[in-house]
């Protein structure tokens, strides 16, 4: 049975990178959350992107979808055993010196190669030395972030974190009833029972419009309301404001939730008024936020846990 809230002392990290990741969010959701899964709930993910959140709290069951095929493809050929940590070595021990040595052209001869088969590992060499971390797809579904610029990149240390990374994966899927499914959110949420709990983290608006597929204001309005009438618990990962502007869309469509709000700071985007402080906010059912008491002693420990982390930018 999986039971929240909890606290998240010590956060893993997935191998694949995206912008908007919630790796330093982990100990914030874990412990504002309050959910018993009971012995058929569900934690569904419609938008699982790098999977940080559902790796770190293990449910016993999940429902995992993304309409970005390649994360999903990489993360079912790991959880069936297809690539594991040696297939990852032997792949990147062959690539780096041959991107040491052709740089730029090297790593768009493995871009181009990757936009006409899909391969997995090129998908994770591509997401690991392009741009700034930055995932981001043109409207072919060709990815299309530049080269990074660091054609030392995969060292014996890099390549080694990693492979670490991919076995922490593997290992916090094992013996779970998951599925992992390319699919638009629609369908996804549509699933949802009462005894399940929905986790939606939708690329940001006026932030992740590129990531894959188009995202606008229609489509938010959407989510909002179609997951306002799921029987589910329901929480919602999304910037509230910055030192530019306030994100209105949550006081629009969300203002019945209850709200959870924290301070963070992004590493990875394409620009940096992408990557600057914010006020991000959890918005959750009423009903399936978790009491003051244990969300106080969340926040007197909580400096403690990033500590125990040892989170970094290099991590994110």
């Amino acid at each position: 049975m999986t039971s929240l809230p909890r606290i998240v002392d010590r956060v893993g990290v997935p191998p694949i990178k995206c912008q908007g990741i919630k790796t330093k969010l982990v100990p914030f959701i874990a412990s504002n959350i309050r959910w018993e899964s009971g012995a058929d709930g569900r934690w569904i993910e419609p938008f699982v992107g790098s999977g940080v959140v559902v790796f770190n709290l293990r449910p016993d069951r999940a429902l995992l979808s993304d309409t970005n095929e390649h994360i999903i493809r990489l993360y079912q050929r790991i959880q069936n055993g297809e690539i594991t940590q040696a297939t990852v070595r032997q792949y990147l021990a062959a690539a780096a010196p041959l991107l040491a040595a052709g740089e730029a052209d090297y790593f768009y001869e493995v871009r181009s190669r990757f936009n006409n088969s899909g391969d997995s590992l090129d998908f994770l060499f591509l997401n690991r030395s392009c741009f700034n971390g930055v995932m981001r797809f043109n409207k072919k579904g060709g990815f299309n972030v530049p080269f990074g610029h660091k054609p030392e990149r995969f060292s014996k240390a890099y390549i080694t974190k990693i492979i670490n990374q991919v076995g922490w994966i593997s290992r916090q899927m094992h013996g779970k009833d998951w599925e992992f499914r390319v699919s638009d959110w629609r369908p996804t949420l549509a699933e949802s029972q009462a005894s399940d709990f929905v986790y939606l983290d939708p690329p940001y608006i006026g932030r992740h419009t590129d990531y894959f597929n188009a995202w606008d204001e229609d489509e938010a309005r959407d989510l909002a309301e179609a997951a306002q009438t799921s029987p589910a618990g329901v929480a919602l990962s999304m910037w509230q404001e910055n030192r530019y502007r306030r994100n209105t869309h949550l006081d629009q469509h969300w203002a019945d939730f209850d709200r959870r709000l924290v301070s963070h700071f992004y590493h990875v985007g394409s620009t940096e008024s992408l990557r600057n402080e914010m006020l991000e906010a959890l918005v959750i059912r009423p009903g399936f936020a978790a009491d003051a008491t244990f969300v106080e002693h969340y926040r007197m420990a909580g400096e403690q846990q990033l500590t125990l982390a040892g989170l970094s930018p290099e991590l994110v």
